[in-house]
């Protein structure tokens, strides 16, 4: 069914043509009858092209504090009388054409003058698919035939509330006529995470107020005020609605979590991406994830029988893996480190990667910071040299890197080569992950850690510093 809102916006807009068009405002100085005039409407020319709609009050455009009394109005819908004996099968039969809104019911009490009929109940119709009983297709005119519905149409007069719009008709009828409407964001918990525009600022605590009201479960409700910029991977926000309460619980692929999500990254995006990569990872398997997070790899590949060393550089993000782990109950078979990413490569993993690969069990090796994670491959260089090689399976490793390439596969395999100093070409697998912005791809490549990169005598011997200055200048994903 056509939204409301559509029906508010043609309306605004000079009473420009709507296909159907059968809802009528009732205005409070003119309470008149229409029922002979709701099927004289339906039927004239002159209605086809200009049909008089129902539109939100004039005082609703521009609002900036919500007042949701505001909203109410009174429409005529058409009904069908029916008998309460087979009123359940009428309502079955007709389901395609029953009015559909949120709160509004599809059956009332008939009355008749003003005197309730017990044996009678009002069937409540769309009146963009009946405008009368033609509207009806063959198999609904059968049954209302055969279940003995009188051949007749009511007006029902509806009053719609603020409670009856959805989020896109209320933020529609409030913001300026012509401006883009938002009402996406990303729950994480209670928290919803919204990117508002410049244009939408005059009306950000009404539109926070909107969303709580509209998505049960949401108390919160946040902008994101910058990019994020900083080594930590987090973002400055400011509250729109709701408490003040930034810690958040939420369940992803079985498993749990608890962090502040003011001071650690985490996108509800990524569901996907951390369960196919998990399902990579065998029992007795190893995982190194150099990005650790707050355990979204690190967590469900412990409790797929891995043994897991995660790392991030974070403290806060640290403490809720920590946190995480222990109600995972997983500590077991996690370690974890809060170190800068080449640290870790050149600090645990050095001392780890030789026995594991004497051991001959799958070395997976995580490295999700797509703004920087490609430079720190250089790390691997020589990284094992003067250790005996082996021709056991390397470490396979999963790199995520932004493009805004044309070519973001063939993108991805250049950059990761350049850094390795050896060529990807014909080695590696490039997964697109998601998309983050116009002409931004997220993108994961993977491939088996070249031996002539993790032996070589020649390899560069950056040391465990954190990355330059410069780097950490470039690290910016949109949070869209």
């Amino acid at each position: 069914m056509l939204s409301l809102l559509q029906i508010f916006t043609s309306v605004q807009r000079q009473h420009s043509v709507h296909r159907r068009g059968l809802f009528i405002a009732l205005h409070s100085s003119s309470h008149r009858s229409i029922g002979s005039n709701f099927m004289q409407m339906a039927h004239s020319p002159h209605h086809e092209t200009k049909a008089l709609l129902y539109r939100a009050p004039p005082e609703v455009r521009g609002m900036v504090s919500l007042d949701r009394d505001a909203f109410t109005q009174t429409i005529v819908i058409p009904s069908l009388r029916v008998p309460k004996g087979v009123l359940n099968k009428v309502v079955k039969s007709l389901k395609r054409t029953i009015v559909q809104r949120p709160g509004i019911p599809r059956v009332v009490q008939d009355k008749e003058d003003g005197i309730e009929e017990d044996d009678m109940r009002l069937v409540l119709l769309d009146p963009l698919r009946v405008s009368s009983l033609s509207s009806f297709n063959e198999a609904e005119t059968e049954a209302l035939r055969s279940f003995a519905v009188p051949q007749e149409l009511q007006d029902y007069n509806l009053q719609l509330k603020y409670c009856n719009l959805k989020t896109e008709e209320v933020l529609e009828a409030v913001l300026p006529e012509g401006q883009e409407i938002t009402s996406a964001f990303s729950r994480v918990g209670h928290i919803a995470h919204m990117n508002l525009r410049d244009h939408h600022m005059p009306f950000k605590n009404l539109i926070g107020q909107v969303i709580i009201d509209k998505n049960p479960g949401v108390s919160c409700v946040v902008n994101k005020t910058n990019m994020i910029d900083n080594t930590y991977r987090n973002f400055k926000m400011e509250l729109l609605a709701g408490e003040e309460n930034m810690v958040a619980k939420v369940k992803e692929n079985g498993s749990s979590y608890e962090f502040d999500f003011s001071r650690v990254y985490w996108n509800p995006r990524l569901s996907t991406e951390h369960m196919r990569v998990v399902q990579e990872v065998k029992r007795g398997d190893t995982v190194l994830d150099v990005f650790a997070g707050v355990g979204p790899f690190a967590i469900p590949a412990a409790r797929a029988g891995a043994t897991v060393l995660a790392n991030d550089l974070n403290p806060e993000s640290h403490r809720w893996l920590q946190h995480n782990v222990k109600i995972n109950k997983v500590a077991a078979a996690v370690r974890t480190f809060n170190l800068d990413g080449r640290a870790f490569v050149r600090g645990p993993v050095r001392q780890e990667l030789p026995a594991l690969l004497r051991a001959k069990a799958g070395v997976h090796i995580v490295m999700n910071l797509p703004a920087l994670a490609v430079e720190f491959l250089d790390s691997f260089r020589g990284l094992l040299a003067g250790e005996p090689s082996c021709d056991a399976a390397l470490p396979t490793v999963y790199c995520y890197g932004f493009s805004k390439d044309e070519d973001p596969e063939r993108d991805m395999m250049l950059r990761a080569s350049q850094s390795l100093g050896v060529s990807l070409d014909g080695r590696c697998s490039v997964h697109f992950v998601r998309n983050v912005a116009p002409n931004k791809d997220m993108m994961c490549v993977r491939f088996p850690l070249p031996k002539e990169v993790l032996f070589s005598a020649e390899g560069e011997q950056t040391g465990p510093e954190a990355e330059p200055a410069p780097k950490r200048q470039k690290c910016g994903e949109t949070a869209d």
